[in-house]
């Protein structure tokens, strides 16, 4: 069952909405041929010369008609929907309403859109990292568990294969292997033979990538085991089998606090060639304040201690679009305790639908 909430908008002549008379019974009569039942249930003419009126029908449909006197009509319907049952209107039907509704109105534009389905079973909705509403063609819930930290779900997309997400946050589908290789820079950086360390990663996507480039040894460090369970159980063309066992010839995984395996390596000056910063993503706020950036800056510092003078912290960012939030965390960058240089790169992530950046940051070289 869901809400199911359909929007559409037309642009006419001013001169209509402030005479409204004519318009709104113009309106009212094109909408009852294709929703029974209409009533009118209230009617509201503005100061500025725009109006409201408020409409029922049959499927407990709501709707509302808006005026705006620059020459704007904007035309919700909204109505219930049962799991099984016909649409009220289709999107073929909508279209044909729009177009007797561009003809009848004299409208120059108009616009419809499909209907938003709202607390059904199985969500569609995500929200890119510049705060647009994507849909996707999501079709069953394969896995939905709360851990301690999150919640972890499993969704089936038609297109995208199986979908790890996050608190309602798309983190990794089975057609993001881009994802992977441009935060590692597949092709572009050496790992054979090297000592390398992951801070998060519990998908297990970049822990079976990078064993492929036979380094030396891979430490995981993930929080979260559930996020493990779910991928080993239902992403398995991205993490192979890497999450069966905790530890093999040349990888170990720790779960556990990845401050703490930090703070330990430190304590025992441990370095290595590659950290990775596999864990949260940069948040998208007005100012580098409050508990996520604090622990961005935790981890970049400590990172930075644990890596060789050569080494690198490798890690994703943010959406291309997010400008603001980039500049703020290449600024904390620019301020660490061990000074650092970075280079960035970007890719087009088939399941986040737009670029997403990422970061390689060194150790400053002394010159």
């Amino acid at each position: 069952m869901s809400i199911n909430t359909i929007f559409l908008d037309l642009s006419v002549d001013p001169t209509d909405i402030v005479e409204k008379l004519t318009i709104i019974s113009t309106i009212k009569e094109a909408l009852s041929n294709f929703i029974p039942g209409m009533k009118d249930v209230h009617s509201t003419n503005f100061e500025d010369g725009g109006f409201l009126l408020v409409l029922t029908a049959s499927r407990d449909s709501f709707i509302t008609v808006r005026g705006f006197p620059q020459g704007l009509v904007s035309i919700n319907i909204e109505y219930f929907q049962e799991e099984g049952t016909e649409q009220l209107l289709t999107y073929e039907a909508v279209k044909q309403l729009e177009t007797v509704l561009t003809n009848v109105t004299g409208s120059k534009k108009s616009h419809k859109f499909p209907a938003i389905q709202r607390g059904s079973k199985i969500d569609r909705y995500f929200v890119t990292s510049d705060g647009r509403i994507i849909e996707m063609d999501i079709d069953a819930v394969i896995f939905n568990e709360q851990s301690p930290y999150q919640r972890v779900q499993v969704l089936h997309s038609k297109t995208m294969g199986n979908l790890l997400v996050l608190d309602e946050l798309q983190n990794l589908s089975e057609r993001d292997l881009i994802y992977t290789e441009t935060l590692m820079q597949r092709g572009k950086e050496d790992y054979l033979d090297k000592e390398i360390v992951i801070l998060g990663g519990g998908d297990g996507a970049l822990l079976y990538e990078l064993l492929k480039e036979r380094p030396k040894f891979v430490t995981m460090l993930e929080l979260d085991e559930v996020v493990m369970r779910a991928c080993r159980e239902h992403l398995r063309s991205c993490c192979g089998n890497c999450l069966d066992k905790l530890e093999d010839i040349n990888y170990k995984i720790v779960i556990g606090d990845c401050v703490k395996s930090l703070d330990t390596m430190i304590a025992e000056g441990k370095t290595v060639d590659y950290v990775f910063g596999d864990l949260t993503d940069i948040p998208v706020s007005t100012s580098p304040q409050g508990e996520v950036w604090d622990f961005i800056r935790l981890i970049l510092n400590k990172a930075m201690q644990v890596l060789k003078p050569t080494g690198k912290y490798m890690t994703h960012g943010n959406g291309a679009g997010s400008q603001t939030s980039l500049a703020m965390y290449e600024n904390q960058l620019r301020n660490l305790k061990i000074p650092v240089e970075f280079t960035k790169d970007k890719a087009f992530i088939p399941s986040f639908l737009e670029d997403w950046v990422f970061y390689q940051v060194s150790p400053m070289k002394l010159k």
